[in-house]
């Protein structure tokens, strides 16, 4: 029998993503984000939750894709993540989210081999759902190397 997982599926500009659902800790409505001195352009700043500083990076941004305003729909999903400093909580500014949503482990596809630069090496899988790709995200390594930023704010 495949194993089948939990992720929660968000949306950046039109494309659908995973996250591992027991990666995600809460998901929060947009609030104000204090801004860091001569941070990365990813790293949009602080927020506050429940007397804890949190870290906010744009997914948008790290994905490469162009900054958008909020909107009503737009989330901050707080994960707790496993890094080379130990574990740590960080804030991921999406879209929107959709929902929680099954897929087998086993029939996710690989990221596919075009070569040059590009080696996928964010990306877990791809699944589908309803008639659409979902990229799962692997997160210690798209979000890595803001830990290190963090550490030295």
């Amino acid at each position: 029998m495949a194993e089948r997982a939990q992720y929660v599926t968000l949306g950046v500009a039109e494309e659908l993503f995973a996250a591992p659902v027991d990666k995600v800790q809460e998901i929060l409505d947009m609030r104000p984000i204090a801004r860091l001195p001569q941070a990365p352009d990813t790293l949009l700043g602080m927020i506050d939750v429940r007397g804890q500083g949190i870290p906010v990076v744009d997914l948008r941004l790290t994905l490469g894709l162009p900054a958008a305003a909020d909107t009503e729909n737009t989330r901050i999903i707080v994960l707790a993540l496993s890094g080379p400093q130990g574990d740590h909580r960080l804030g991921l500014r999406a879209d929107r989210v959709f929902e929680v949503t099954v897929l087998d482990e086993a029939e996710l596809d690989p990221p596919p081999a075009v070569g040059g630069t590009w080696s996928g090496r964010c990306i877990a899988g791809l699944g589908r759902r309803n008639g659409s790709f979902v990229t799962v995200l692997d997160l210690e390594r798209l979000l890595g190397d803001v830990e290190t930023v963090t550490q030295a704010a």
